[in-house]
């Protein structure tokens, strides 16, 4: 298996799709007027990002691996989930403190 860049914007975009769509469905439940509909926003662009992460992404997971490999994947899976979940949770606030 090969780790690259595109696994590490895969799981940047799954996150960020993840982060996005359960602040959304936060915000559009417990929101009223302006920030229910930003909340509905939200969550469709984060169901949107979890589409075009899905379609545009076809790596083959399946193969040998050692347990080195194993290791330097779950770093950067964890470091792409970071980033990903801290792009999320900033988007969430602006839009939240926009309203």
């Amino acid at each position: 298996m090969e780790l690259g860049v595109w696994t590490f914007v895969t799981v940047l975009l799954l996150t960020l799709g993840l982060g996005l769509l359960l602040s959304g469905v936060f915000t559009a439940y417990f929101g009223r007027g302006k920030s229910r509909t930003v909340g509905i926003i939200l969550a469709i662009i984060g169901i949107l990002v979890w589409i075009g992460s899905y379609a545009g992404y076809y790596g083959d997971y399946f193969g040998t691996t050692t347990f080195g490999d194993v290791l330097i994947y779950g770093l950067h899976f964890v470091g792409a989930f970071v980033v990903g979940a801290l792009i999320a949770i900033g988007i969430f606030l602006v839009a939240i403190m926009k309203t």
